[in-house]
């Protein structure tokens, strides 16, 4: 079952399910992009169609965010979870050590791609990392572009994680797909979080959708204009009118 929430596709998945359809991808050697989506990705998409398309032309969408979450149960999805990008990455790499799948890792700074190359294999020594690099920050040449392209597939990672941040990170695997040959999975700041170098939110504040107050008292420089801005309008376009009965422009399909 697949719903749109102003206008971004957001699949209707759980954990189990996210991770059983990403490996069969990874063991049949396809090339396919998975999105995380929050309401960051969401409001983007609102305001910027080209970004929409790229997202909804993902070949799996996961709730990643409370808000999505809530807006489909509201739907009509009732048992719909959150699959939250940090804990997704931990079960496939745990799935992928066990089936034998090579992973790797494109995003982050050196020093960060370091540490959690470090602790992930600690976590799972069986795991076969076959690629991590830590990209430069401008723009590649096409050339540069290409020996990325070819130095991923050479390696025979089969599962590839991307940390570059939304949006860049999603753009990024479309502009991939179909050259990559590996099923790519955009995870934010799931990096960070694993290699320890930045602060996950409590627990208890996770189901109640506080997550973006607690990164944003964490990086208020880099992550004011994002919650500030996107997530008074999530709610007044999204919840609000869906209270009233209104259809907020979302669909279920």
């Amino acid at each position: 079952m697949t719903s749109r929430i102003l206008g971004t596709r957001v699949d209707a998945v759980n954990y189990n399910s996210a991770t059983q359809m990403i490996t069969s991808w990874a063991k049949a050697g396809e090339s396919r992009y998975v999105c995380v989506a929050a309401v960051h990705a969401v409001m983007e998409g609102y305001d910027f169609p080209d970004f929409q398309n790229v997202v909804n032309s993902a070949d799996l969408i996961v709730p990643d965010g409370m808000p999505l979450v809530w807006t489909l149960r509201r739907m009509g999805v009732k048992d719909q979870q959150r699959v939250y990008g940090p804990e997704l990455t931990l079960q496939l790499l745990a799935a992928s050590a066990e089936k034998g799948i090579p992973v790797g890792f494109l995003g982050s700074t050196p020093d960060t791609l370091e540490l959690l190359v470090s602790n992930v294999r600690r976590r799972s020594p069986d795991l076969q990392i076959s690629y991590a690099v830590s990209p430069p920050f401008k723009e590649p040449s096409p050339e540069e572009d290409a020996r990325t392209v070819h130095e991923i597939n050479n390696s025979g990672a089969s599962i590839l994680f991307v940390g570059l941040g939304c949006p860049k990170q999603e753009k990024w695997m479309a502009v991939h797909a179909g050259r990559v040959q590996a099923v790519m999975v955009g995870v934010g700041a799931a990096f960070d979080f694993i290699a320890g170098t930045k602060r996950q939110a409590p627990k208890w504040m996770r189901p109640m959708g506080l997550e973006w107050l607690f990164r944003l008292s964490q990086e208020p420089g880099r992550l004011w204009w994002r919650y500030l801005y996107h997530n008074p309008r999530f709610v007044f376009l999204v919840t609000l009118p869906m209270l009233f009965g209104q259809s907020a422009r979302t669909t279920r399909q």
